[in-house]
């Protein structure tokens, strides 16, 4: 199983590249979609302004992305004084497998301030659990370290709203960056499927994680708390936020989900 860290590394800052994506990564017949929308970030990353940093990335998952040949393809749709947003697509086969669209901003003087965040409120990370390893369970999250502290592991029957807990990596010991931080976010199951009591496949069909000030200065290694709260579901489908916080209690993302399930 390849580096989430030494994957990155490979992708260059050229708009256009072909890539192979590689194996170990599975998450049922996809590749997992935290790497893949890491790997898009990546590329997107060289199209930034230096002072400008990422406030939010929206990523559609519009077919499975495979393991092999891949192409990124990157667009600078605008750069302004203070904002640009980039477009970057993976293509397998000709074919588009995700989309993403990048904003980032500068930072700039301004009278509204509201920076009081949301506290989690949850146990301690002893008090947690740790996910099973075994049959069903994503060829991905070997490389994850996590400890449930709210609402259940998946597939318990829990009725609760909210999921979540405790995440690092569980191999990996190197600064966090936005990449490694949306592999991180996107190791948790959808929060859908705690209220289940079988197995049953559910994917991401879109993706849009903010990032309200910049990266703290820490390791992968380092304990980050996940509290994710379904907002809706019916028919199939399920709609999610998630807040992010590191071990000091500094609220980093906010991410939101559109997910489906097949049960």
């Amino acid at each position: 199983m390849e580096n989430f860290d030494a994957i990155l590394a490979q992708i260059s800052p050229a708009p256009e590249q072909h890539v192979q994506l590689p194996e170990g990564w599975g998450q049922g017949r996809a590749l997992f979609g935290g790497l893949t929308a890491a790997i898009a970030w990546q590329h997107g990353e060289a199209g930034a302004a230096e002072d400008q940093q990422l406030r939010a990335m929206t990523v559609s998952f519009v077919a499975p992305v495979l393991s092999g040949a891949a192409q990124l393809y990157r667009r600078v749709l605008r750069k302004g004084k203070n904002v640009t947003q980039i477009a970057v697509e993976i293509k397998q086969e000709g074919e588009v497998v995700l989309s993403s669209l990048l904003t980032y901003g500068r930072a700039r003087p301004s009278v509204v301030q509201v920076t009081d965040t949301p506290d989690p409120h949850e146990l301690p990370v002893e008090k947690g659990l740790s996910f099973p390893q075994g049959q069903g369970v994503p060829e991905f999250t070997r490389a994850f370290d996590y400890r449930v502290t709210l609402g259940g592991l998946p597939f318990c029957g829990s009725k609760s709203r909210e999921f979540g807990g405790y995440m690092r990596f569980r191999e990996l010991d190197t600064p966090i960056t936005i990449g490694l931080l949306l592999g991180l976010v996107d190791a948790w199951p959808p929060a859908l499927l705690t209220h289940l009591t079988e197995l049953a496949p559910a994917s991401s069909l879109t993706w849009t994680i903010e990032f309200p000030s910049e990266l703290p200065q820490r390791s992968t290694a380092a304990w980050w708390h996940y509290v994710a709260t379904i907002d809706y579901a019916a028919d199939g489908y399920g709609h999610t936020h998630a807040h992010i916080w590191d071990e000091n209690g500094q609220m980093v993302a906010i991410s939101r989900q559109t997910v489906t399930v097949f049960a």
